[in-house]
């Protein structure tokens, strides 16, 4: 990627996918057609309301926070990134490591909505994986040119409500990188997940 950063275009593209706030009949009953209006949604909320600069910031975190619950399957997410290591924790860490998880997105990308710069967000198809579950194309152009970025959008329909469960940057799955980082973190400890929630605590349980 040369004109933005993966994480960079992560950034935009979590903004973007989290929203989500009208109710999901509204769209289209085919999982395809409706994950695109979903996704396209999305955008438009994002662009005109997170990006502002005018909110508050303690306002702006909060509306993050209720709108990234809103268009993500958090605790979906929570479990795949921690792969085998979900099965082989106790009630408690897979309660305390959800939690935490959720508080690492928030700090993390809340921040990172500084990055926006005015690029376009364009979503150019869609196709259905299933009877629940769809995978929508966008694209995110900077203003200065040069190639766009392809992001794609894994959406699941859990319980009737279009969720977001995987963010494919370029090719690359976000979870996937996320659940091979954490398995590396966790092996440098020996392969015991404390020493990992420890690590997490420290840095996002204040």
């Amino acid at each position: 990627m040369n004109l933005i950063s993966r994480r960079q275009a992560l950034s935009l593209a979590l903004g973007i996918s989290v929203a989500a706030t009208l109710p999901t009949a509204a769209f289209a009953a085919d999982i395809s057609s409706e994950s695109k209006a979903f996704v396209e949604h999305l955008g438009r909320e994002c662009i005109g309301t997170i990006t502002n600069q005018g909110i508050p910031e303690a306002e702006r975190r909060a509306k993050f926070r209720e709108l990234l619950l809103a268009g993500f399957d958090v605790p979906a997410i929570g479990r795949f990134v921690l792969g085998r290591y979900w099965r082989l924790a106790t009630d408690a860490q897979k309660q305390e490591f959800l939690k935490l998880f959720e508080s690492m997105i928030l700090k993390t990308y809340a921040d990172r909505f500084r990055d926006y710069g005015g690029e376009q967000f364009n979503v150019v198809g869609s196709r259905s994986e299933g009877d629940d579950h769809a995978m929508v194309q966008s694209r995110i152009i900077r203003p200065a040119g040069g190639e766009p970025i392809n992001i794609e959008w894994r959406v699941l329909k859990p319980k009737g409500t279009l969720k977001i469960v995987d963010v494919i940057v370029e090719g690359v799955s976000m979870s996937s990188t996320q659940q091979e980082d954490y398995a590396s973190a966790i092996q440098r400890g020996g392969g015991d997940l404390e020493p990992f929630l420890v690590e997490l605590r420290q840095r996002y349980g204040g």
